[in-house]
């Protein structure tokens, strides 16, 4: 059976100086204020479709990664990961850099490496931007492991 997530969202007045709302069905977290500024000129007191894109695949990824480890053979301990998405006004979402730190012991670079670039791939969050977005990837082993 298929996992269905669900948010809404509700906007009043044009894309400019309208404002709005999304939330999610789970209650996880409060309503967020959305606006075009908080959208293109990434100023506070809202956030953006590309934001909660960036929180989403930033999610997806060190559940993928830490997957792909563990089948692998590794026990993954920590995994610090960044999304950053870019947002071209006129253009849309161009680019996402998934930045990714990771606390596994007994891995070599090279290994921790093609994992993560595994992750990346296999991530259905990935998935579904692959073809329109270009993702990179930048990841680095904790020198601690």
């Amino acid at each position: 059976m298929a996992a269905i997530s669900r948010a809404d969202a509700a906007w009043e007045g044009d894309l400019t100086s309208g404002r709005g709302r999304v939330k999610v069905e789970s209650g996880t977290f409060s309503e967020f204020p959305i606006t075009w500024a908080s959208r293109a000129e990434r100023t506070h007191g809202g956030t953006s479709p590309e934001e909660l894109i960036a929180a989403a695949h930033a999610a997806c990824y060190s559940m993928a990664f830490s997957n792909g480890l563990s089948k692998a053979g590794h026990k993954p301990e920590r995994l610090n990961t960044t999304a950053e998405v870019e947002f071209v006004p006129g253009k849309g979402i161009t680019t996402i850099t998934l930045t990714v730190k990771g606390h596994i012991h007994g891995i070599d670079e090279a290994a921790f490496r093609k994992l993560a670039e595994e992750a990346k791939d296999g991530c259905p969050v990935s998935q579904a931007m692959k073809g329109n977005v270009e993702l990179k990837l930048n990841a680095e082993l904790d020198p601690a492991h």
